[in-house]
């Protein structure tokens, strides 16, 4: 994100700017204070620091790793090797396409009998990875095992995972969290059920053993709780379309990592896999973070003057839904949105300026709001803003939902 310093994102650095300037001139009570810059420095991370998530991936030859980069970006990025070991020395790729990228340590198998198409440099895929950690710490590592392997001997491949997990924390001072992963469960029995959602109830005996098993043997090795998420990630191109999908609990396991990602690597993951449910999550995540921090300055009571906190903690809000939907994230974006709400507000004009504009329009207005309107009032416009540029609904759409969420929000409170 070459221009994230330039443009709309220098624009949001300094509404997050003017946002903090007015809580440092606030009556807010200095705990309260504490509280709401915490959670506006926190809502900053996922714009103004925005970065792609780093994934290790790790697992034996044919566990899957390269279809697995291609099964959350839904395009052929990593080239999938049939019979060979495809990925040579433990090093860092960034995969992206127009909405972002993920940089991605595509390790070369574990317990590997032949060396890889790619060259190595170091004689052990252990040591090729402990390489390329030195300058690059992982967010999180996935340990993949094939669904008919599990039951095989994998404690060496246990042993070496936590090994590298010790690495990176000795590197890096961080805990490394370990997601296990499960892949090729369309290959478990019974065959005849081999299409998503695999509802067969033998089927989903079977893939539950198997997560149950690798839980088990991960229990053993690994100290820390790990997360077993079990995955089918086949798919088939032809010049560079899709011709076959057999993808199954990719937004399970994206929804998961979501968790687990710094708030700085969140945005794009959600961003660059386009799945819906995933971003909606994330941006409901963000809108509750925003309600907490609404719905604290409302109760303080808060005089008019201070009222820009609110409407620009609302801005910025929509303004990281609009990235999360994948949405070329610039003023007009943001304007059109408005727009839609029945606010007119020039292109040209500064978004901090646009917040004291909101003043007189958002629930927030008044010498004095009470904390469940400020709420009320954010979390409808969360809802809204997940309409318009998530689900792409027209203006009339979103404002009905703004309106709606509004109305059954002041009647819950």
């Amino acid at each position: 994100m070459n221009d994230k310093k330039t443009g709309i994102y220098e624009q949001m650095e300094e509404l997050f700017g003017f946002i903090l300037n007015n809580v440092d001139r606030s009556k807010i009570s200095s705990k309260n204070k504490a509280q709401i810059r915490e959670e506006i420095v926190g809502l900053q991370s996922f714009v103004v620091s925005a970065r792609p998530a780093r994934i290790a991936i790790v697992g034996r030859r044919g566990a899957g790793k390269s279809s697995l980069i291609n099964a959350i970006f839904g395009e052929e990025k990593a080239e999938v090797g049939d019979y060979k070991s495809q990925t040579g020395a433990g090093k860092w790729y960034l995969f992206e396409n127009e909405l972002g990228g993920i940089d991605i340590l595509d390790t070369r198998g574990l317990g590997e009998s032949h060396r890889p198409e790619e060259s190595t440099i170091t004689a052990s895929p252990l040591e090729e990875v402990k390489q390329s950690i030195k300058n690059k710490c992982p967010d999180v590592i996935l340990f993949l095992c094939k669904g008919k392997e599990v039951g095989s001997r994998i404690d060496e491949d246990l042993e070496q995972l936590q090994q590298l997990k010790q690495d990176v924390y000795d590197m890096h001072t961080y805990d490394v969290p370990i997601v296990g992963i499960v892949t090729q469960v369309d290959e478990l029995a019974p065959a005849s059920n081999s299409e998503p959602p695999f509802d067969h109830p033998k089927k989903q005996e079977n893939i539950q053993a198997t997560v149950e098993l690798l839980e088990e043997k991960i229990r053993e090795i690994i100290t820390t709780p790990v997360t077993v998420i079990p995955i089918s990630a086949y798919i088939e191109y032809e010049n560079g379309s899709v011709v076959y999908d057999r993808r199954w609990n990719i937004d399970v396991l994206l929804d998961y990592l979501i968790t687990e990602l710094p708030k700085e690597a969140q945005v794009i993951l959600a961003k660059v896999s386009k799945v819906k449910s995933v971003q909606k999550r994330l941006a409901r995540n963000i809108g509750k973070s925003v309600m907490a921090v609404t719905g604290l300055v409302g109760a303080s009571p808060v005089p008019m003057a201070d009222m820009p906190i609110i409407t620009g903690l609302q801005l910025s809000m929509i303004g990281t839904i609009a990235m999360i939907s994948g949405k070329k994230l610039n003023r007009k974006t943001i304007i059109q949105f408005l727009g839609a709400m029945g606010v007119n507000v020039g292109v040209g004009v500064a978004l901090r300026e646009v917040s004291r504009q909101l003043v007189k329009v958002f629930p927030g207005a008044g010498s004095i709001i009470s904390g469940s309107i400020a709420s009320a009032g954010t979390y409808a416009l969360c809802e809204a803003a997940i309409a318009y540029f998530i689900d792409s609904k027209s203006q009339e759409e979103a404002k009905k939902v703004y309106e709606q969420e509004l109305e059954e929000q002041k009647r819950k409170n």
